[in-house]
C-alpha cells in the first residue's frame, strides 16, 4: 500500500519570545492560528519578492 505524500512539510522554527508574542497577538487580531499567521506572513513575503511560481487558473 503506498502512502499519499503530504503537500505540506513540517519544520522547527526558533523565534525569540518578543517576536512570538507579537505573532500570536497579530494572529488573534485576525482570527487565525499562530501557524496560519506564520504561513500567511511567509506567503505574502514570497509573493512580494516574486519567489512563488504563479498557479494556473482553471
Amino acid at each position: 500500500m503506498s502512502k499519499k505524500e503530504s503537500s505540506t512539510k513540517s519544520f522547527v522554527l526558533r523565534v525569540d519570545a518578543e517576536t512570538m508574542d507579537a505573532i500570536e497577538k497579530w494572529a488573534a487580531d485576525e482570527f487565525r492560528s499562530t501557524n496560519g499567521q506564520l504561513q500567511w506572513i511567509i506567503t505574502e513575503a514570497l509573493k512580494k519578492n516574486r519567489r512563488l511560481k504563479k498557479k494556473k487558473e482553471d
